[in-house]
């Protein structure tokens, strides 16, 4: 009973699965029937669906409007059939369908200036009577498919300014109706395929900005009827085919910015219609074909950039549609041609600058009074500047800069009142700025920089109201700025650095509200700076340093929001410098050697792009801010000679592109702090003469880029760290005056790029390092003076060639002189006084004073006493041990002849008292003498009586006499 009802569902469940599969292949059936019979409309619709209209272009696309009507689609003559569908510009966006291979009869798709993406739909290909596809201006990519050249009945194919890469697909051949092929402007690459010659009615070939390579076919002599042909800003190489010259309908030939070289082909003469010839920078060489003269339809000629060498063969009397024409950057010498240029000349432009053209100013060009743009820059040009030059009525430019014209400039060009831009600059001209230019109302730039030229601004300059640009730097210009400055309303640059200008910046200075760039350093300008400069609001630069400016900053420079670059430094500005920290777009603020004081501003810190803060030489007092985390583009942070405190604050840590580090010159304390290692850019750390403590962290030898390391006249102490080995880019190491000990670690031969090395007044100890001799590059001054260093100097030393300067004194070194070190040629200065040094000194540093070895007891030869009198002498000498025992001996001796001496002394004195008491007795002594007989010792005259002197006196010689006979005897 329970089986039943599973069965009849079973069956029940078949059933339906058949049902829905007839449904599907009769729904199949009808779709590809409707599809077999559908109308352009329902593709269109279709087509629709894969495209993003934003702009509502397609918006009257419905069933409800006859296709016919809609936006952009042009139908055949029996309302039907869509001929045309032009989409340009309508804003859309998506990719192309493939269902357009369905639109059969279309021969216009325009679909240009939209934002389709994708690919090209190979199915296009099935568009046989498609005429013209274009489809540029969009963001299509891949490559153009091969498909593409069974369209037999195509004219004109645009597909250009798009993404498209790979190459150019030879099937383009097949296109043989072409007229107009454009494929610039993307991303392919390869050749120029050789089938291009079969595209007989080709006018118009457009190649340029992509990356194709190899020659130009000769095969393009084909397109007989081509007109244009662009392939500029390619890799094309070779030589520029001789049979381009049958082309005799061409008008434009731009094969500008790719690398042909050879020479510029005669056959180029043919190209009877040319108006157009651009061959800038390529490789071409040799000589310009006279024969290019023939090209009388010729308007613009463009040979610039290559290397091209001879003199100026053209000629504007047969080029007479010549309108432009740039020979610039070649290596053409000579003059221009005396019969260059004609009355009636159409001639605008004349660009000749950057070759090796010589000689006076040109006069011909005179005769070309149509010129508007003259351009002799970077020639060798020379002479003075014609008076005539107001022939050339219609010039707007006048370029003469870098070439060596002398002498004044003529009050004659005042007269060319259509003149815009003035560049002098780069000669030697001398004299004033004539006061006629002030009648050039058009004028906007004159940049007469790099001259000679002296004596006042005229303030007629004033009177050019277009001026926009004014550039004087390094001139002999004196005097003051003129008061009238501020009527150049349209000034943006106003550069007169490096002259003798002085005297005040006018007031009116600040109502060039328009000025961008100002600068004025290098003279002896005095005064403040006026307040009226809070109106230059859009000022980006401005450099001030090296003149007299003096006086607190006036606080409305903090209006100056659009700061980028201040530069007072090496001025007498005093106060605080808080009104320059307005702008929060700083990126360059240099104050060095000024007389600013109290502490760094921390609103410094808001200028996030700061790179480069120079304060170093004034009174600034109190700590660096922490808010200088925010400084992340810092690269440069100088702060020294100032008298700043505290320690170097962490924060400083986030500046991870600084490169030099200068705070010299404070009183900073505390420890060297670890993070420095943790700047890998760092190139310059230099934060001598201060009191900073402790040892010098190993992490510093992380920052493998230093070059120099100052830390001289601190109080550091403990060993060098074997880490600074690792700075292998060291130029400069500094660690003098401090409490350093131990040895000088063997790392040290790692930084072989030193040329500078002072480890003096320390208290480092042990052997010099033998390693040192192997820092080739030590130049400027080897110094380990005035340390504990022992045993004998390494002869290693004597590899260091290039040593200007050695200072090993006052140490504890010992050993003979090292022979090896008299290799040192390039050595001026050396000094290895206060040592236990001995032997000969080598004979090439005999020219040295006698204080380069004073105090070394062993040392002889030049400049000290000769080696063979020190021998000689040393053999008379005695030993120390033996003028000891010496000394000794006749101390002893003195002391045991005193002691007898004494004791005679006493005895006497005894004897002389005994006697003095038996006298008082009224007794009388008597003494035996050798010969038997006594005498009295009253009669010795000791105490003489008054009435026997003479007696006592005679018996005293004639005893006296006796005695000495007796020892004779």
């Amino acid at each position: 009973m329970k089986l039943i009802p599973v069965r009849h569902s079973a069956m029940g469940s078949i059933w339906m699965c058949h049902f829905f599969l007839l449904l599907f292949i009769l729904d199949t059936s009808l779709i590809a029937s409707m599809a077999n019979n559908a109308t352009d409309s329902y593709w269109l619709i279709r087509i629709k669906s894969e495209l993003v209209d934003p702009s509502g272009a397609l918006g009257n696309w419905s069933p409800t409007t006859h296709v016919c009507d809609w936006n952009g689609v042009t139908c055949a003559v029996d309302q039907e059939h869509v001929i045309a569908l032009n989409l340009s510009g309508s804003g859309i966006s998506g990719s192309i369908s493939v269902e357009f291979r369905h639109l059969s009869s279309i021969q216009t798709l325009d679909l240009s200036s939209n934002s389709l993406s994708g690919s090209i739909p190979s199915e296009l290909g099935q568009l046989q009577n498609l005429r013209i596809l274009q489809l540029y201006s969009n963001d299509l990519s891949g490559n153009i498919p091969a498909e593409i050249g069974n369209m037999r009945k195509l004219q004109i194919l645009r597909i250009g300014d798009n993404m498209l890469s790979g190459e150019i697909p030879p099937s383009i051949a097949n296109l043989s109706e072409l007229t107009v092929l454009a494929i610039g402007f993307c991303h392919l690459n390869g050749s120029i395929p050789v089938g291009i010659g079969k595209l007989k009615h080709l006018i118009s070939l457009d190649l340029e900005m992509n990356s194709l390579s190899g020659p130009i076919p000769e095969e393009i002599q084909g397109c007989e009827e081509l007109q244009n042909f662009a392939a500029s800003n390619n890799m094309l190489e070779g030589d520029i085919p001789f049979s381009m010259g049958s082309l005799k309908s061409l008008k434009i030939l731009n094969l500008a910015n790719n690398s042909l070289s050879g020479s510029i082909p005669h056959a180029l003469s043919h190209l009877s219609n040319l108006t157009y010839l651009n061959l800038l920078g390529n490789k071409l060489h040799g000589e310009i074909p006279s024969a290019l003269n023939s090209l009388i339809q010729l308007q613009k000629l463009d040979l610039s950039k290559n290397n091209l060498s001879g003199s100026i063969p053209l000629l504007n009397v047969e080029l007479q549609s010549l309108e432009t024409l740039v020979l610039s950057d070649n290596a053409l010498t000579g003059s221009i041609p005396s019969n260059f240029c004609l009355r009636g000349s159409k001639l605008r432009q004349l660009f000749l600058s950057s070759n090796m053209l010589s000689g006076k100013f040109p006069l011909e060009l005179l005769n070309c009074s149509s010129i508007q743009q003259l351009d002799l820059s970077d020639n060798s040009f020379e002479g003075e500047l014609p008076a005539s030059l107001d022939k050339l009525k219609d010039l707007t430019d006048l370029v003469l800069n870098n070439n060596s014209f002398v002498g004044s400039i003529p009050p004659e060009i005042g007269n060319i009142s259509s003149l815009e831009g003035l560049f002098l600059f780069g000669n030697f001209l001398t004299g004033k700025i004539p006061m006629e230019i002030g009648r050039l109302q058009r004028l906007s730039t004159i940049y007469l920089y790099d001259n000679q030229m002296s004596g006042l601004i005229p303030r007629e300059i004033t009177n050019c109201t277009s001026l926009e640009e004014i550039d004087f730097f390094g001139n002999h210009f004196t005097g003051p700025i003129p008061e009238t400055i501020g009527k150049l309303k349209d000034l943006v640059v106003l550069h007169l650095r490096q002259n003798d200008l002085s005297g005040p910046i006018p007031p009116s200075m600040g109502y060039c509200k328009n000025l961008q760039i100002l600068a004025l350093a290098d003279n002896t300008l005095s005064g403040s700076i006026p307040s009226t400069f809070s109106y230059l609001s859009e000022l980006t630069k401005i450099t001030l340093y090296n003149n007299s400016f003096e006086g607190p900053l006036p606080h409305s420079l903090s209006s100056l929001k659009s700061l980028k670059i201040i530069n007072f430094s090496h001025n007498k500005f005093t106060g605080n410098f808080f009104p320059l920290t307005g702008s929060n777009s700083l990126t360059i603020l240099d104050l060095t050697n000024n007389s600013f004081s109290g502490p760094i501003p921390s609103t410094l810190a808001n200028s996030r792009n700061l790179s480069r803060l120079r304060l170093g030489q004034n009174y600034l007092t109190g700590s660096i801010p922490p808010e200088f985390h925010q400084l992340t583009e810092l690269n440069f942070l100088d702060l020294s000679f100032n008298n700043l405190t505290g320690e170097m604050p962490p924060q400083l840590s986030n500046s991870k592109k600084i490169e030099h580090i200068l705070m010299s010159n404070n009183r900073l304390s505390g420890k060297l702090p670890v993070w420095l290692g943790s700047l890998q850019e760092l190139g310059e750390l230099d934060l001598s003469y201060n009191n900073f403590s402790g040892r010098v962290p190993s992490e510093l030898g992380n920052c493998s880029k230093l070059l120099k390391l100052s830390l001289h006249h601190n109080n550091l102490t403990g060993e060098i760290p074997l880490e600074l080995g690792n700075l292998t880019a060291l130029n400069v190491f500094n660690l003098q005056r401090n409490g350093f000990s131990g040895p000088i670690p063997p790392t040290m031969q790692q930084c072989t790029k030193l040329y500078e090395l002072r480890l003096s007044e320390n208290f480092l100890t042990g052997n010099i390092p033998v390693e040192l001799g192997g820092l080739a590059e030590l130049q400027v001054i080897l110094d380990l003076s005035k340390n504990l260093f022992t045993g004998e100097i390494p002869p290693s030393l004597g590899n260091l060639m290039k040593l200007e300067r050695l200072n090993l004194s006052f140490n504890q070194l010992e050993g003979k002189f090292p022979p090896s070190l008299g290799k040192l040629t390039s050595l001026h200065v050396l000094n290895l006084s206060n040592n236990h040094l001995e032997g000969q000194i080598p004979p090439t540093f005999s020219g040295f004073p006698l204080s380069s070895f004073l105090n070394n007891q062993g040392l002889c030869g030049p400049p000290l006493r000769s080696c063979s009198e020190s021998t000689a002498q040393g053999k008379m000498q005695l030993s120390n041990t033996q003028v000891a025992a010496i000394i000794v001996a006749i101390v002893f001796t003195s002391t045991v002849i005193c002691l007898v001496m004494l004791y005679l002394m006493l005895r006497i004195w005894c004897n002389w008292r005994k006697v003095a008491i038996s006298s008082a007795e009224g007794g009388t002594v008597a003494h035996k003498i050798r010969n038997g007989e006594y005498w009295n010792m009253n009669s010795f005259g000791f105490i003489p009586s008054p009435d026997k002197q003479n007696s006592a006196a005679t018996s005293f010689y004639n005893i006296k006499m006796e005695t000495m006979e007796n020892a004779h005897m």
